[in-house]
């Protein structure tokens, strides 16, 4: 089974430990509800710690393959491209998973687009919460 295969299988089981090794030591998670990227393995693992528990009914509705631009000198990646429906704290949320491959056939890149805006807003909480709670990022700063 290939890894797209792999990581949807894991992902719809909620198996965060067949995910381990599906993804280059410095992944990079590009996510609808942070500026910057999710980096390394240990990351982006702990990452779908919580998503597994944030996402209620993830269900994968199909794949559509293909190639994408990853440097400025136009060099293309295997892609795939996974459309998903969930459900955040009451939310629907209708999204994409974007995977890139490296040479190996490991996930070198991942991004995550989800709509419609409250279904973020509701998916930024609940992954802020998860992660604190799993301390993989500060509390925020009381204000």
């Amino acid at each position: 089974m290939e890894t797209a295969e792999r990581f949807r299988a894991a992902v719809e089981k909620r198996d965060v430990s067949a995910l381990e090794g599906l993804f280059t030591e410095d992944v990079r998670l590009y996510s609808p509800v942070k500026f910057v990227p999710f980096e390394g393995r240990a990351m982006v693992l702990g990452l779908f710690g919580v998503l597994v528990r944030v996402f209620e009914d993830l269900r994968y509705l199909g794949r559509l393959d293909g190639a994408a631009e990853t440097s400025a000198d136009g060099e293309e990646a295997p892609s795939v491209v996974l459309p998903f429906r969930a459900t955040v704290a009451g939310k629907q949320i209708h999204g994409i998973d974007l995977l890139q491959f490296d040479e190996a056939g490991l996930i070198k890149e991942f991004t995550v687009m989800v709509r419609p805006q409250s279904a973020v807003h509701a998916l930024g909480q609940a992954v802020l919460a998860g992660l604190v709670a799993d301390d993989l990022a500060p509390a925020p700063a009381e204000g």
